[in-house]
This record gives C-alpha cells, structure tokens and sequence, in this order.
C-alpha cells in the first residue's frame, strides 16, 4: 500500500522557523504496551543527541548573516557607481558650458583686435569736446560693450573653474569613502563566508562521525550541506540530482539535506530508546520510481510529481512503526514533531498509512 498525497508547498526559504504546532490527538496507550525504558525517554528526546540541529541552526544563520551582507555590498557598489555617474554627468555639463563660454569669447575677441588695431582715443577726445560724429559714438558704445561682455566672461569662467574645482574635491572625497567602506565590507563578508564554511565543515564531520557516506569533508558535503536546499528546490519533483540529496545512515536512502539532518538526528533519538536504527523501507523516490509504483498499485499511490518522496522529504518506516499504535509508533508520533518529522493527518485515514513520515521545517522545534 502507497500513500496518496497532495502536494506540498516547497520551503520557502532555507531557515527553519521556530513556530508552535498542534500536537497530534494521541489515543491512551494500555501500560503493557507502553514503549520499553518509558522514564528515559523525555531524557533521550530533551536535546539533539548529536547536535546537528544546532549546528544546523548555525550554518543558517551564517548564511543569512552572509546573504544579508552580500546584499549590503551590492547595495554599496550601486551607490558607487550612482555617484560615478552623477559626477560624470556634472563633468560632462561643466566641459559643454566652457565649450560654450570659448565660442562666447570668440567674437568678443575679434572686436577686441579690431579696435585694438583702429584705436578709438581721437574719437574718445572729439566726444569731449563735443565734436564727436555718429561712429564715434557707435564705436564709444561697441567698445563698453565689449568691456562688459569680457568683465561677465571672466566672472562667469571664475565661477566655472570654482565649481570645477569644488566638484572634483567632492568626488575624490566621495570616491576614497566609497572605496574604504567598500573594502571594510568586503572584509566583513569574507570573515562571514569563512565562518560559514567553518560551521558547514564542523557538520559534515559529525555526519561523518556517525556513518553517514558523504563526499570528502575538505569538499564541505555539498549534498549535505543545507545552503544546497535552494538548489534542490528549483528541480522538479522526482528529478532532483543525486548530488543534491543527502544520504542517511539507512544505506541506499537519500532525503533533502535540511530533511536528512533532521532525520539523522531524530534516529539518534530512537536509537537511544529502543536500541537500534529507525527501519526505512523508502525515502528519495525519483519520477520514474513513482510512476511503476502509481501503475502497479493503481490508487493506492500518489500522482507521479506530486509525492513528497519525490521532494525528499518522506520517509516510509518500518520495524514497528507499520503498526498502528505500536510502541514505535507512539514514540514518533510523540517526538518526531521535535525533529520537524510528522506523520501527516491524510495518513491516518485516506488513506491509512501509518508507516509514511514528513518532514515539515516549520514542525522543527528543537533550538
């Protein structure tokens, strides 16, 4: 029997969030078949035994203290290069007004050589004795105005070169606090990258401690790792790249890394209290997987694309927990939530599969 489910909405993000959840109506348990070693078990289940969840917990939080970062330094090159731009485009406007100020002065000029070389000072004394004739005048008036016109010129290129040099003040003052603040943050990112890796590679070594067969620690398990959620997030269901999927300690059993983690320590959980591994029978189930179980057990599975096998977040157990109010059964039912592993409401009834568990990252409580 297969189970039959909707489907579920991806993660949307790679932090597992702290939330409240309702706990599952639990029917009273007789005492004879209570779960062996009872008053261990809050003991067993009061921390993560391997403490993967923490440092879990870790490698998110560098990652998004590391994301939060990376934005602040692209946020601060586009400022850099705003400010390039807007210093550019002053520049630009300065260099056309000087453009214009030297056609301005051009003719100024000319005039100015022309009635250098046919003075106007007889003129200018006729004009006093009050014998000047009409070009006398005309030339009297040109000569001011050209006097004018150059007095407003030299003004006007005074007030230029003063902008000028006030602006390239400004921009090297821009341009040398951009540059440090960039490179302060720069740093700041790659002390937080390291931290990251570090953190990564303190996890995979305690993966690795406890047997599961990942790539080489140096090479930080990216399979394992849960920066790599948002990778495997983007495949379609049943098609996620084995490189993408963690291994767990059941051998030839793959999950989602951040799925996996959890997992790996809830079986350390288990194992504390009944003395051996969770049983899997089923984990990563790829598309064509799906499909020959959908057709050889024609509703009793889910839609090929559409089982959260295919995502990497279920598991079908068995070793006692197949059987309905079995002791193993209970004792998930009871702290897998804690791990973020639920038995989903649909598999109490329709249909009735009770040994089909997923991992739900808002059901993960354990700090």
């Amino acid at each position: 029997m297969e189970e039959f489910t909707v489907p579920s909405p991806r993660s949307a993000g790679l932090i597992a969030v702290l939330m409240a959840t309702t706990s599952l109506f639990v029917t009273p348990v007789p005492a004879s078949a209570a779960p062996p070693r009872a008053a261990a078990t809050a003991q067993a289940v009061e921390k993560d035994p391997t403490n993967l969840t923490e440092l879990r917990k870790e490698v998110e939080k560098a990652s998004k203290q590391l994301e939060e970062a990376d934005k602040a330094l692209i946020k601060r090159r586009n400022e850099i290069a705003a400010a390039k731009d807007q210093l550019k485009a002053k520049l630009d406007e300065l260099a056309r007004m000087e453009k214009e100020l030297s056609i301005r002065r051009r003719p100024v000029a000319q005039i100015a050589e022309q009635y250098y070389q046919s003075p106007i000072g007889g003129g200018f004394m006729s004009f006093l004795s009050g014998e000047a004739d009409e070009s006398t005048l005309r030339a009297m008036v040109d000569a001011g105005q050209i006097v004018a016109v150059r007095q407003q010129a030299v003004e006007e290129t005074g007030r230029l070169y003063a902008d000028k040099q006030r602006l390239a003040a400004e921009a090297q003052e821009l341009w040398s606090a951009n540059l440090l603040a960039e490179a302060q943050m720069a740093a700041e990112v790659d002390l937080l990258r390291q931290r990251s890796d570090k953190v990564v590679k303190e996890l995979t070594q305690a993966l690795v401690k406890l047997g599961i067969k990942i790539d080489k620690v140096g090479r930080a398990a990216l399979a394992c790792n849960p920066l790599g959620v948002a990778d495997a997030d983007r495949y379609p269901n049943g098609l996620i790249p084995k490189n993408l999927l963690c291994p767990i300690q059941q051998r030839g059993h793959l999950l989602r890394a951040d799925a996996a983690i959890a997992f790996v320590s809830l079986n350390e959980a288990y194992k504390k209290q009944f003395g051996r591994d969770i049983c899997v029978s089923d984990a990563y189930r790829t598309l064509a997987e799906q499909q020959s179980i959908y057709y050889r057990r024609p509703g009793l599975a889910a839609v090929p694309g559409r089982s959260n096998h295919g995502l990497g977040l279920a598991v079908d157990l068995c070793g006692g927990v197949e059987r309905f109010r079995s002791p193993q059964f209970n004792w998930l039912e009871k702290y897998g939530k804690r791990y973020g592993w639920i038995h989903p409401d649909w598999a109490y009834s329709s249909p009735f599969e009770p040994w089909h568990w997923e991992y739900d990252p808002k059901s993960d409580s354990i700090l």
